[in-house]
């Protein structure tokens, strides 16, 4: 069930015939206190426009503390970035326009989501301490645009989610001119800009009120819709993100921007695995070759790195034995040709779920059993599990 407060009674039945039978409307914000009182599982409240905005962010910011899994949702007939950011701050999940009743349902359907996650994340095993995720981070990248790097990485996400085999988030990396939202057709309420204006004060619940999701389950943080905003996300709240969603998912895909820059670096940290992508042309491999001496140089882990070589089919007189013999480096994965890629990216669908025998889908599927999936109690090896003492000696 979820509770409603809106004094005007055609905006609260409104309400209510968005969000179904279930959905109980209150009269104020005193009878809302004595429903959560009893209702100790209620997982989500709308608070409808009538209500004043300080009391909604002070009932946010109560429940922040005393009923952590429940989702504050506030209904505004005018959305701004000042009352989004505030609203943000004080522990609100959700902030939807009067009229978008659609979104309003998914908000909805989203805290309740999250609402569940919480409260496993919270269970304790019999005579043990709180259990923590740990989800394991996978990060693409490749120097030279234009290998298929988003292509590669929203495919790996789609694939684990349709499998079944854990919860998955894909955080778009490339801040200036990322397209997982393209891809995937998304249209994304929220971005990683909106993660700014909150800072440090950015938790998980707030961090998933921000995500997007996708048809096969995926839930996605996408970048900005203005190429300008990227200045002014920097690499502390990256690396909070990062470590905010291995705390909720089972796993993280990253995608990045051609550049080795900080948060690429910070990205790469926290990564279990790094898929370095290229293809079957000289400026892609030296740029790959170039990659791989830069972190040796740095002293990042060498067994983290995996090598994948997308249309590795390409008949361009360099052979496979060759190229690994240049980069001092084993091929560990290699992604056909198909012109069915591009066609299922137009039409915003990931190839591993619009046709899952295509050979792509295949080879990407064999790269996530053999280097991706965890499983049982060894889910990372110790080898590539991140040592903060260590990973920070490579990063100085």
């Amino acid at each position: 069930m979820t509770a409603i407060v809106e004094f005007d009674p055609i905006g609260a039945e409104s309400i209510k015939g968005a969000l179904g039978p279930d959905a109980a409307i209150l009269p104020g914000l005193d009878a809302l206190k004595s429903h959560l009182d009893v209702n100790v599982f209620e997982d989500c409240v709308v608070l409808g426009p009538s209500v004043d905005q300080q009391d909604v962010f002070a009932l946010a910011e109560e429940m922040r503390l005393r009923r952590p899994s429940l989702g504050v949702v506030m209904v505004r007939r005018r959305i701004d970035t000042a009352i989004l950011s505030d609203a943000l701050r004080s522990g609100v999940r959700e902030v939807v326009q009067e009229r978008d009743l659609a979104g309003l349902a998914t908000a909805v359907r989203r805290q309740r989501e999250i609402a569940t996650r919480l409260r496993e994340q919270i269970e304790r095993p019999e005579g043990g301490e709180p259990v923590s995720r740990g989800g394991k981070v996978v990060t693409v990248f490749s120097a030279k645009g234009g290998c298929g790097k988003t292509t590669l990485a929203t495919n790996l996400a789609a694939s684990l989610a349709d499998s079944g085999k854990g919860s998955v988030a894909l955080l778009d990396l490339d801040l200036a001119f990322g397209d997982v939202a393209i891809a995937l057709q998304l249209f994304p309420t929220h971005t990683i800009a909106d993660a700014v204006p909150i800072g440090e004060d950015l938790d998980g619940p707030a961090l998933l009120s921000l995500l997007t999701s996708h048809r096969s389950g995926l839930q996605a943080l996408v970048a900005p819709m203005e190429p300008s905003a990227a200045d002014l996300i920097d690499t502390s709240l990256v690396v909070h993100i990062v470590d905010l969603l291995k705390e909720e998912f089972d796993y993280v895909i990253i995608d990045t921007p051609p550049a080795l820059d900080d948060n690429v670096l910070a990205a790469f940290d926290r990564s279990d695995v790094v898929a370095l992508l290229a293809t079957l042309d000289i400026p892609a491999l030296k740029n790959l070759k170039l990659t791989l001496e830069t972190l040796e140089l740095i002293g990042f882990p060498r067994d983290r790195l995996k090598i994948v070589l997308n249309r590795s089919d390409s008949k361009v007189g360099l052979a496979l034995s060759e190229v690994e013999k240049t980069l001092k480096a084993p091929i560990v994965a290699q992604i056909p040709s198909s012109r069915d890629v591009p066609a299922s990216t137009n039409r915003g669908v990931a190839i591993v779920s619009d046709e899952p025998k295509n050979p792509v889908s295949l080879a990407i599927r064999a790269f996530i059993d053999e280097y991706v999936v965890t499983t049982g109690d060894d889910a990372i090896p110790a080898q590539m599990r991140t040592d903060r003492r260590t990973t920070r000696r490579w990063r100085r």
